[in-house]
């Protein structure tokens, strides 16, 4: 049990968003129940505990969230996350998303080589960014906002800069599918030969 809670907290903390226990379950290949157990468990300990981060429980989905004695300070701090310039990381990931979106967190995470958790958090925030769920494998889908189009005074993503050519720029797509631009550069024939083998065996 200890173990799963400690799963589920490292999950609620990067998570933009609420997680149901049936998507922690499918995830951890865990029962649903189990899950539940481990998640309402949790709830009582951060309240219990009384930290200034809290886990709370909407139906089946639960979220970490701050404690709301500390309302006053985060609303400081988040008022000055998203009045002030962009940071670099930030720009860059608000880059890749209008050029290849939409696009999956993973695949972004791919691209830069970190966690995007937390600079997608305040894009969110910032209405620069949006995000859907893909019902078929609950992946965060993430887009630019109508409102990143009117800043910039356009209305499409196609209308920006070199954006025929950055849409399908091959550096980007080789990060996301290693495997393929492999195969591609040993060859038909020692791919062949591979294949050979691979069934010999």
């Amino acid at each position: 049990m200890s173990s799963l809670k400690s799963k589920i907290e490292s999950l609620l903390f990067i998570s933009a968003k609420p997680m149901s226990a049936r998507q922690l379950a499918e995830i951890f290949k865990k029962d649903e129940s189990d899950v539940k157990a481990a998640g309402d468990s949790l709830v009582n300990i951060y309240k219990e505990d009384k930290r200034g981060i809290q886990i709370i429980k909407n139906g089946s989905k639960y979220q970490m969230v701050s404690s709301p004695e500390n309302t006053k300070y985060v609303q400081e701090f988040i008022k000055d996350e998203t009045t002030g310039e962009l940071s670099r990381p930030s720009l860059e990931t608000l880059t890749i998303i209008a050029y290849k979106g939409p696009i999956p967190k993973l695949d972004l995470d791919r691209i830069r080589g970190v966690n995007c958790s937390l600079i997608l958090r305040n894009l969110l925030l910032r209405g620069l960014v949006e995000v859907k769920e893909d019902r078929d494998n609950g992946e965060s889908i993430y887009n630019v906002s109508l409102d990143f189009l009117r800043f910039l005074g356009i209305s499409s993503v196609e209308e920006l800069p070199d954006y025929e050519k950055l849409n399908q720029d091959e550096i980007i797509d080789d990060v996301l599918n290693p495997d393929q631009k492999k195969e591609e550069s040993s060859g038909p024939e020692e791919v062949r030969e591979k294949t050979e083998e691979a069934k010999k065996e």
